[in-house]
């Protein structure tokens, strides 16, 4: 039987959605880079969006702790990183608001996709788990630092922060890691421009005691910050050394290095 012009149509446009969508059940599809133009890094992206954020943020978009020290994670890291099951997977259980758009929501589920395929981390959709991840479109993008306890809200603004770096970013966040500039050995790989910085926003460059899990320092990780962070006149805040033409602040995703001490910090 001959078919309709607009049935035909319809088909064709049927067909054409089903092959465009890359979710599939098993994560294989594409992921899909929503992200800006290549002269835009990860760190001008996040700290220009969260200039108007009404959350007191330490080192542009970590929120502060207010139910607990930071450096309890020193002494009981079980306290805030996430839990392995006797299956040797660490189960994340999330939800993604409604507010999003579906390209939006399309975009947080592929760039969580990249962390199973590569690692034991497991996002899996919040049942009636207690403690779980909540992505909101907020004022910002920010995130706890580790798991916190109960509905912990990873901030993506709509028209600021629904990229594929930022959104990794800040999901390592609360996976339990720091800024790579902030880490404790940096003063071997990069120089802080001090005179370049506020001296009200020179907190956000004071090196942390962290554990860097017996890994380089990685100019190359998604959590590392640009050259111009925190910059009162345009010039850079952070120049590797001895190198500095070296690249930092990419937003592409997940680094090498990144995948080695997320397998190595929660044992994979």
């Amino acid at each position: 039987m001959e078919q309709s012009p607009s049935l035909t149509l319809l088909l064709l446009l049927l067909l054409g959605l089903s092959q465009a969508n890359p979710l599939m059940e098993d994560g294989s599809g594409p992921e899909i880079l929503t992200d800006d133009p290549e002269d835009v890094d990860i760190t001008e992206r996040i700290l220009t969006t969260n200039n108007g954020s009404s959350q007191f943020l330490l080192e542009g978009d970590m929120v502060a702790p207010t139910t607990r020290n930071a450096m309890v994670c020193f002494s009981s890291p079980w306290r805030c990183f996430w839990t392995k099951g006797t299956d040797g997977l660490v189960e994340v259980p999330y939800t993604v608001s409604s507010s999003f758009s579906s390209s939006d929501k399309q975009g947080i589920e592929n760039a969580l996709r990249a962390f199973p395929s590569k690692t034991c981390i497991r996002f899996v959709p919040r049942q009636n788990q207690v403690d779980f991840i909540s992505y909101e479109p907020r004022d910002g993008c920010w995130s706890s630092l580790g798991r916190v306890g109960g509905q912990q809200t990873v901030s993506l603004q709509m028209d600021g922060c629904v990229y594929f770096g930022v959104i990794q970013h800040e999901t390592l966040h609360a996976l339990g890691f720091q800024h790579e500039q902030t880490r404790s050995d940096r003063d071997q790989y990069v120089t802080i421009n001090w005179s370049n910085i506020d001296s009200n926003n020179a907190y956000n460059f004071d090196r942390s005691n962290t554990n860097n899990l017996n890994t380089a320092y990685d100019y190359s990780s998604v959590m590392h910050y640009g050259n111009t962070a925190f910059s009162i006149n345009g010039k850079d805040t952070i120049t590797p050394i001895p190198n500095p033409n070296v690249p930092i602040g990419q937003r592409q995703g997940l680094s090498t290095t990144d995948i080695l001490r997320i397998n190595r910090l929660y044992g994979c």
